[in-house]
């Protein structure tokens, strides 16, 4: 067969083709697009076939005891069961699935699969399986953010050099710069969440594109498959993946800010600074170069958040310059990659998490830091204007002709030399009444972050105020997430009931995987 030869006849699934796809699309498109859906959305399919089987039930179209063997033989389906046949199925997992269900029944169903359309069933499909890839991502992100607090908690009081423009400008922790970290994740859970609720509508009941013919309970459809609501436009139910979109920008936008934390652990952890240490499990080592031992997990991590911004581009690209219509370019092309943008996310967000769960802080260089650089140049500068009168520019320009003076003489930070400090301020007619005393506390470490007394400043207290926010915050989105997982299950619990009322000898066990068994039980 070349790749121009139609496959076998297919005579059974359409009248308008004469034949299945060729071996070329069959090989290069749909066989692929068949093993990736049986992988990860055929218990989407299965669950939207047992919905639309309920509601055939209630618009009295099948029987309950019809219903009832569809759902088994729907049950007994997994990924290995259905095969891409190009002849028997068009290599399409919902005519497989269609396929499999009629071959098991003991005599056909008339009205099962009436005015149905598969657009709508691959659309609700496909948003079912993003919104599980985002719970899934959002769980990953919660263990990093407790990852994140339990380390921030632990170094509030440890004093290190804060960098601005790459230099060193202020005393701050670590605590303080996680602090800072757990409000970026928060945030960004903030978004996930939003996002979930703003996906959280079904498609199903739309139909091609304009709706359908029979008086399907959308309402009730959307329930049973743990959506919070109907699509309720059915244009935009099958032709919009605006989902795909807003997820993957998610990525990318989580996925920079990552990158920027993970530069400061890579400054950090470099021979100039040695701030912080990782075990011999997270290191490398130069084949040339004994006495070095590298942190390439950290340029792995920083590496992997470019993809993130890479798939969110692709998903838009796909959908750009596209008719607003169910299209195969927008529902599959362009969300191709969207399960590696999740794997990509999710993998990064483990790494970094098991990073700041082994890495530890060295108080001694941090400190060392700290006392070698003129980091209290800003105190001595407040000081010189609210305790000795002089004005603000002034004082700042003392205060920095006096760092020029010290440092030019070898002087350190503390205590400081108090006649180069007079002889500044000498300079512009300003007698000091005790420079030393100046000096003493405006370069003093730990007075450096006792000073900073703003609500969330890198004071301890005001760093230990944000975390105990913050703590709420993450408690109040785990449970926001179970609520929103509880929804799914209430409405497969529910799908299930209308689907398996009898016959009373059998009873339906779930298994600890979340399969249903069915156990035949004797009067």
């Amino acid at each position: 067969m070349t790749s121009d030869t139609p496959g076998p006849a297919a005579p059974e699934l359409s009248g308008r083709i004469r034949g299945g796809p060729a071996e070329l699309l069959h090989d290069e498109v749909l066989a692929p697009q068949f093993g990736f859906e049986s992988r990860h959305l055929l218990r989407h399919y299965v669950a939207i076939e047992k919905t639309l089987a309920a509601e055939y039930v209630r618009m009295d179209l099948i029987t309950a005891e019809e219903a009832h063997r569809i759902a088994a033989l729907l049950d007994a389906v997994g990924p290995d069961t259905l095969s891409a046949q190009p002849g028997a199925n068009m290599s399409d997992i919902a005519f497989a699935l269609e396929r499999h269900v009629e071959a098991g029944l003991p005599a056909p169903v008339t009205h099962w699969h009436a005015d149905r359309s598969r657009n709508d069933l691959q659309a609700c499909a496909q948003v079912m399986y993003g919104r599980d890839q985002l719970a899934r991502f959002a769980d990953a992100l919660l263990e990093l953010g407790s990852v994140v607090d339990e380390l921030a908690q632990k170094t509030c009081d440890l004093p290190m050099p804060g960098y601005t423009h790459f230099q060193a400008a202020q005393i701050i922790t670590p605590g303080f710069h996680l602090a800072a970290l757990s409000e970026h994740l928060l945030h960004t859970q903030a978004r996930l969440l939003t996002a979930y609720d703003g996906i959280d509508a079904c498609p199903l009941g739309a139909g091609a594109m304009a709706g359908q013919e029979l008086p399907w309970d959308r309402d009730r459809m959307a329930r049973l498959l743990g959506f919070s609501r109907p699509q309720p436009h059915a244009l935009t139910a099958v032709a919009s993946r605006r989902w795909s979109a807003e997820l993957t920008a998610e990525l990318s936008l989580l996925g920079t800010a990552l990158s920027r934390f993970t530069t400061d652990l890579l400054t950090w952890g470099g021979s100039e600074c040695g701030f912080i240490e990782l075990p011999d499990e997270l290191s490398g080592i130069s084949s040339a170069m004994p006495q070095k031992k590298n942190y390439p997990v950290l340029e792995r991590i920083r590496g992997r958040t470019a993809h993130l911004t890479a798939f969110h581009f692709d998903v838009l690209l796909g959908q750009r310059n596209t008719p607003f219509c169910n299209l195969v370019e927008v529902s599959k092309e362009a969300g191709t990659h969207l399960l590696n943008a999740f794997d990509s996310a999710h993998g990064t967000v483990r790494l970094l998490t098991e990073v700041l769960r082994r890495l530890t802080f060295r108080a001694d260089r941090m400190r060392q830091v700290c006392e070698r650089e003129f980091l209290g140049g800003f105190s001595l500068a407040n000081a010189l204007c609210l305790t000795e009168g002089v004005p603000w520019r002034t004082a700042q320009v003392v205060a920095g002709k006096y760092v020029v003076l010290a440092a030019t003489a070898g002087a350190a930070p503390a205590p400081g030399e108090p006649a180069l400090l007079a002889e500044a301020a000498a300079g512009h007619g300003i007698t000091l009444a005790d420079p030393a005393r100046l000096l003493a506390e405006a370069f003093d470490v730990d007075r450096g972050l006792e000073r900073m007394v703003s609500a969330g400043s890198a004071r301890p207290d005001a760093v230990r105020a944000v975390l105990s926010t913050q703590q709420k915050t993450y408690e109040q989105l785990r449970a926001d997430w179970q609520a929103r997982a509880a929804a799914l299950r209430a409405g497969a619990e529910e799908g299930d009931r209308a689907l398996y009322r009898a016959p009373e000898d059998e009873i339906h066990e779930e298994d600890g995987d979340g399969t249903r068994t069915r156990v035949q039980h004797a009067h």
